[in-house]
């Protein structure tokens, strides 16, 4: 995973929890684990839907901010805001004027 896309979201996930009698593996060992590889950690149970709708969720929502954090952070983005940036000047009757010489009314008399 050292060469893996920073959008990619890593999860380690405990399956069949409601084995619980037969478990070779602690939750406590789980998180020590997730917790030493910066990854998130649930445990989930198919047979009971424990967690499993709940450790997508956790994923996506993780992907989804990456996926934004990276967008805000591009330099395409930066430029696209500086290019699209208006500066508004207020010409004290109730209207503005963009740096190109429109106006308009900011409010309905």
């Amino acid at each position: 995973m050292a060469h893996s896309e920073t959008t990619v979201a890593k999860m380690l996930v405990g399956n069949k929890s409601d084995l619980d009698n037969i478990r070779d593996v602690s939750v406590e060992e789980g998180k020590t684990l997730a917790e030493s590889e910066g990854l998130f950690f649930m445990e989930t149970s198919a047979l009971d839907s424990t967690n499993v709708k709940k450790a997508f969720d956790i994923v996506i929502r993780e992907i989804y901010n990456n996926v934004s954090r990276k967008v805000l952070n591009s330099d395409s983005y930066k430029a696209e805001l500086s290019v699209n940036r208006v500066s508004l000047v207020n010409n004290g009757d109730g209207s503005n004027q963009t740096q190109g010489g429109s106006s308009y009314s900011c409010c309905s008399r």
